[in-house]
């Protein structure tokens, strides 16, 4: 293992992109898992889902404020922002990969592997590792991409220090590291609903204060099963499915006391984890569907950039419009794929070959 100190804020405005792109890497596997629950059925699970997507929808909107904070530029229109899934990432001792598919035991698994507490060793912390050519892998360091960092824990920290050193750094000169334009600050007044007050990011103590946000909503405060706000952690909140019962405070972690539920595992479309478009017979309604899919999430992400770059109620737009998808969504899910033995379809999520394809009808409409 080894420790890279982040030394520059373009480092940091590198790192910032990286927990942007990990923020949202774990909205399309939720969604999915969400929406291929049969409809009056799963209503605990459907609540969960339900929340922890808009709380990862606060997180992604921290990581653009600190990104803008700094004079960076929140775009999530990037190539390969979007992941190739399944992806990697930080996962500490064991890898594990995150894939998309529907609600069921294994995907809950992951999901509590994803927001798992604890895995923190040092302040930036990195491992090598190889992974296979062409898997994507979330959070490999800026200038080292063959060092990953050892957990998410270990990611966030490593931020934390580096935006700790570099404002030191600056007010030792009579400056400040931020500098970034306080218009495309998105505060709570422009924020869909959620736990978690969002602030805008202006100083250190605002930049501390969100990251501690995305920390303790995941896993919880100082090893507790709560957050600041005494919401319970993500991570509880997946293990509550888990137990088929809910934590209640007092409650000690693995060991939730108070009422019991039921989780139908078999309440859920049997859809083809990991589905791409190529899976998909061309020419049928469905392959168009699984295409006007990944445009329109790509026109999502691009009413979130513009909400970032500083026109902020859009956003009120933005988060209803992810719930919006549950129709598009459900034409692929309830649908059986041709030739996949009884699975049936999902969205693929290829963002990047949505867009080649909007910029390819583009040229073909410009008069020559």
């Amino acid at each position: 293992m080894t420790t890279t100190k982040i030394e520059t804020v373009e480092e940091l405005k590198a790192h910032l992109y990286l927990a942007m792109q990990l923020e949202h890497a774990t909205i399309p596997p939720y969604l999915t898992a969400l929406y291929s629950i049969k409809h009056g059925t799963n209503m605990d699970a459907v609540k969960v889902l339900r929340v922890i997507v808009v709380e990862e929808m606060l997180h992604l909107t921290i990581a653009a404020n600190l990104m803008n904070s700094i004079g960076g530029d929140a775009d999530l229109t990037r190539p390969a922002f979007v992941p190739s899934y399944p992806c990697f990432l930080p996962d500490g001792e064991d890898d594990f990969q995150v894939g998309i598919g529907a609600f069921s035991k294994e995907t809950l698994e992951t999901f509590k592997n994803i927001e798992r507490p604890g895995a923190v060793m040092e302040s930036g912390k990195l491992v090598k590792r190889s992974y296979p050519k062409g898997i994507t892998v979330i959070a490999a360091h800026p200038r080292h991409h063959e060092m990953h960092y050892y957990s998410i824990g270990d990611f966030y920290m490593g931020i934390e220090k580096g935006f700790k050193n570099l404002e030191k750094l600056a007010q030792a000169e009579g400056k400040t590291i931020f500098i970034g334009d306080p218009k495309k600050q998105v505060s709570s007044e422009y924020y869909y609903s959620g736990g978690g007050e969002l602030h805008p990011v202006t100083d250190l103590k605002s930049a501390m204060a969100g990251m501690r946000i995305i920390a303790e909503q995941g896993e919880g405060e100082g090893g507790g099963i709560y957050d600041e706000e005494r919401e319970l952690a993500h991570y509880y909140r997946f293990d509550e499915l888990s137990h088929g019962q809910y934590y209640q405070p007092g409650d000690e972690p693995g060991r939730p006391t108070g009422p019991k539920f039921d989780v139908a595992w078999d309440g859920a479309y049997p859809v083809k984890s990991n589905l791409k478009l190529a899976d998909i017979p061309k020419g049928t309604e469905l392959h168009e569907a699984a295409a006007e899919f990944n445009r329109q999430y790509y026109g999502f992400l691009q009413m979130l950039t513009k909400s970032f770059a500083g026109e902020p109620q859009l956003l009120l737009e933005a988060v209803p419009r992810m719930f919006e998808f549950r129709n598009m969504i459900g034409e692929l899910i309830r649908n059986p794929l041709p030739g996949s033995n009884g699975l049936h379809a999902m969205p693929t999520y290829e963002i990047d070959l949505a867009i080649a394809e909007l910029a390819a009808a583009s040229k073909a409409t410009v008069p020559a």
